[in-house]
């Protein structure tokens, strides 16, 4: 095991690592031991009893956070003229299509989310190779591909977020900052962790989390007890 730093050694002391707590225990010990001088982003990571290479196993989908991240998102809205006004009003960063595919060719992937049409989607394809890896591909099943462009771009800009399992079985969410009051984090916590239980799929028989993790960008992670989430 790699040697604690002087602040890791101070941030152990404070709990006990080898206990699962509730969430509301979690989220204060969370904010206690959190040292970082800037505003950390709070991440959960749920381990899952599925197996991903399975097509009907591939855990995915997405969650309006009721507090939101507390992250800044940017939002490209590739849409047609007749949509552009629309995608503005409603808080995207940036609004065009042909300008930004050309950008994006040249490996402009300066944004967290994209948005656009069905219209459109034929000229993302030859994209995908940029778009895919850095998680930016539209994709209808969590609403970024649709043709009611407002309404998609003012729920992300509110704290909508989407996930999916990775190969390990896991899935990772920032769900908050460490700014965030204790019940903040809970609800936001709680929200994605329900979103994810009635994702559970059929083929999956018994506990279907196996461990569930919340920590800061810097700071320990606090096991949070599987059996004091209730679906």
């Amino acid at each position: 095991m790699a040697k604690l730093t002087k602040k890791q050694k101070v941030a152990y002391s404070k709990f006990d690592s080898k206990q699962a707590y509730s969430i509301e225990e979690a989220a204060k010990i969370l904010k206690d031991v959190s040292s970082e001088n800037f505003d950390a982003t709070v991440d959960l990571a749920v381990r899952l009893a599925v197996d991903p290479r399975k097509a009907d196993q591939l855990v995915r989908g997405v969650v309006s956070l009721p507090h939101g991240t507390g992250k800044e998102v940017k939002v490209l809205a590739l849409v047609t003229p007749d949509k552009e006004a629309e995608a503005k009003e409603a808080g995207a960063d940036f609004v065009g299509l042909d300008e930004y595919l050309d950008k994006i060719k040249g490996g402009w992937t300066d944004v967290d989310v994209i948005i656009t049409m069905p219209s459109v989607m034929g000229k993302l394809g030859p994209l995908g190779r940029v778009l895919g890896p850095r998680g930016l591909m539209p994709n209808p099943k969590t609403g970024t591909v649709t043709m009611d462009i407002g309404k998609a771009v003012s729920e992300v800009k509110a704290g909508k977020i989407d996930f999916k399992v990775d190969k390990t079985g896991i899935i990772h969410a920032g769900i908050a900052k460490t700014s965030f009051d204790v019940n903040k984090i809970v609800e936001n916590a709680n929200e994605l962790l329900h979103t994810i239980i009635k994702l559970k799929p059929a083929t999956v028989k018994g506990d279907y989390m196996k461990s569930v993790y919340i920590a800061s960008t810097m700071s320990p992670s606090v096991s949070i007890d599987v059996k004091s989430i209730k679906s």
